[in-house]
């Protein structure tokens, strides 16, 4: 099993692909790399974003998938599902744009 890096703020949220905070629910959506610098250089651009953030590397290994294997125990509490617009209204069709174009008859 070889040795992957990822990494985990003091809110124990792990860093995502896309640079923002995450859970750890979903694996497939963490930041991970092999190697070391890499790891360390992706801290300091983080750390450099927001310095209020204490972030730590982790090593971890991967699943047959090659997904992080994460213990239970450093997994923070889960991240509140984003609310749903309630002003929305589903059953409402979208608004029609006209071009201004119009046929001959």
């Amino acid at each position: 099993m070889s040795e992957w890096f990822i990494l985990q703020n003091q809110q124990k949220l792990f860093l995502g692909k896309q640079n923002q905070w995450v859970d750890g629910r979903d694996p497939a959506a963490l930041f991970k790399t092999p190697h070391k610098d890499e790891a360390i250089n992706q801290k300091v651009e983080a750390s450099a974003r927001d310095f209020t953030q204490r972030i730590q590397l982790l090593s971890c290994g991967l699943n047959e998938k090659g997904l992080p294997l994460l213990d239970p125990a450093i997994l923070p509490e889960p991240l509140p599902k984003p609310a749903k617009d309630l002003f929305e209204d589903p059953a409402e069709p979208a608004p029609v744009i006209e071009t201004g174009t119009q046929t001959a008859p």
